[in-house]
């Protein structure tokens, strides 16, 4: 059965089942540490790499199926690393300021990311570090106590700590928070109607904070996001003018959640995670359709790839290639319609690296290109 599915969602498809995951154990000050990997099937070269920190109570399994970090680590050509919290009581808990504990986590994700770094070809010049709820806590502690190695960090409805807010910052770091305005959990001013509590520096006194370590002057700029799905919600963007990456997502009547998709939202914190971390945007939706029976091979290839669509009536006018983040890169238009027979393609030219190719508006697969 034919059905209609965005980029990402195809290309999920096409490469699960093709995914290496593993969950680990490293010892840190004397206790047993669990994390789990995810890592694309096929790399040339290092890896960025994200450390991605889970909220209170929660557990990596939970957040490696419900966020799809299989998907994630392949679409984006990453390295995803899911560290558990050690239980303290109240459940799985960073120590990130909130509770008075000797638990060092912060030593222990640096040494985590040592340990990593020896095993794996990692690009220690693309380290990202994102949290969600209890994970923002500790990815703003990260930022303050190790900003001089991580290149960028994406803190989701989690405050800087009361501890944490007297700590100057060890170098000035891209940072990213993103904060709903309704967040009774985690709330936007500092404090909690959910455990009826201060939790440490609201929103704008972030914002100042970050301001003063990363050298900001001026006002920010404001950019009101377009307001096109009937989500309920206001996204709004400040920019603010400084030597480092500074920036806030606001997002009026926002609640405590992780807001997946661009597909339903009309913004998605996977994407703003990436375009942030990354500098580069991903592509919007692109509708396509999802059809079975394309052959392609040698895969990988070095130059020439032949490519088969088999079952399907409508001839073979054109190839359309497309990068690893999902920019159409080139049109191959064919010298003869073709249904049951080969065509082929030269990507000789092609950089090595991984690239979709889809049939018309059809059936896509994935293709490395690498010298033999």
């Amino acid at each position: 059965m034919k059905k209609i599915l965005s980029i990402s969602l195809l290309l999920a498809v096409i490469l699960f089942g093709n995914l290496s995951a593993q969950i680990q154990h490293f010892t840190w000050q004397g206790v047993e540490r669990e994390y789990l990997v995810r890592t694309p099937a096929n790399h040339n070269g290092t890896l960025p790499v994200l450390f991605f920190l889970h909220g209170l109570g929660d557990n990596i399994s939970n957040y490696d199926q419900g966020f799809n970090f299989a998907q994630i680590a392949e679409d984006y050509d990453w390295m995803i690393v899911l560290p558990q919290a050690l239980d303290q009581g109240i459940g799985a808990m960073w120590n990130a300021g909130l509770a008075s504990s000797s638990i060092d986590d912060s030593g222990f994700l640096m040494a985590l990311l040592d340990s990593l770094t020896a095993q794996y070809q990692l690009d220690t010049d693309s380290v990202f570090f994102a949290g969600m709820s209890m994970g923002g806590f500790m990815t703003h502690r990260m930022a303050i106590e190790h900003g001089d190695r991580i290149a960028a960090c994406v803190a989701v409805s989690g405050l800087i700590s009361s501890v944490d807010a007297v700590q100057t910052p060890v170098a000035p770091v891209r940072m990213l928070h993103i904060h709903g305005t309704n967040d009774n959990v985690v709330g936007y001013n500092g404090y909690s109607t959910a455990f009826g509590m201060n939790l440490g520096l609201g929103v704008d006194a972030i914002m100042d904070y970050w301001q003063n370590a990363n050298g900001c002057s001026g006002e920010p700029t404001i950019d009101t996001l377009p307001d096109l799905k009937n989500d309920g919600l206001r996204f709004i963007r400040y920019t603010y003018n400084c030597g480092t990456d500074l920036q806030l997502l606001k997002v009026v009547n926002g609640v405590h959640e992780w807001y997946h998709s661009s597909a339903q939202y009309d913004v998605g914190y996977k994407e703003v995670l990436y375009e942030f971390c990354t500098g580069r945007s991903l592509p919007s939706s692109v509708a396509i359709r999802e059809m079975e029976h394309l052959q392609v091979w040698p895969n990988p290839t070095s130059g020439i790839l032949n490519i088969q669509l088999t079952n399907h009536n409508s001839p073979i006018t054109e190839i359309k290639v497309y990068d690893v983040y999902g920019k159409l890169v080139d049109i191959v238009e064919t010298c003869h319609g073709a249904s049951l027979q080969t065509v082929q393609i030269d990507l000789s030219r092609y950089q090595d690296g991984i690239y979709f190719v889809q049939v018309g508006d059809g059936a896509m697969t994935k293709v490395i290109k690498r010298q033999n």
